[in-house]
């Protein structure tokens, strides 16, 4: 009887090693499946046109900045306190560094700061006397 229980024993860990391995075998190749995230992002959010605001023509933005831009070597005190981030101090040494080869001077000559010169950059022009 004792033979007869070693057999059955051998005959269960053999039955047994090979379903194990391919258990352990499907689990090492569906593991990297298993371990990557959902992706969330919708898929509308990448096909969505864009604004209708931005679809102009670059003539016509063009010649509406033209109009609007104001040069910092003929403005007066108050067209320059309209800029924003311009007050009364800054206004005065704009003023007071002309006259400007470009605007970016107003960085380079330190009479405004970086931060309020990104504020207004695309509002002002320097004009050259021709």
């Amino acid at each position: 009887m004792r033979t007869f229980k070693l057999r059955t024993l051998k005959l269960r860990h053999l039955t047994l090693a090979p379903l194990a391995a391919a258990l352990a075998f499907g689990l090492l190749v569906n593991a990297p499946a298993m371990a990557q995230a959902p992706q969330t992002t919708p898929q509308t959010d990448k096909m969505a046109p864009p604004p209708a605001a931005t679809k102009t023509s670059p003539t016509a933005g063009a010649k509406s900045e033209k109009v609007d831009l104001l040069d910092i070597n003929s403005a007066t005190v108050e067209q320059l306190e309209v800029l924003p981030g311009i007050g009364k101090a800054y206004s005065a040494a704009i003023i007071k560094g002309r006259p400007y080869k470009g605007k970016d001077e107003l960085v380079q000559k330190k009479v405004v700061p970086e931060k309020t010169y990104e504020g207004i950059k695309d509002k002002i022009i320097a004009k050259q006397k021709g």
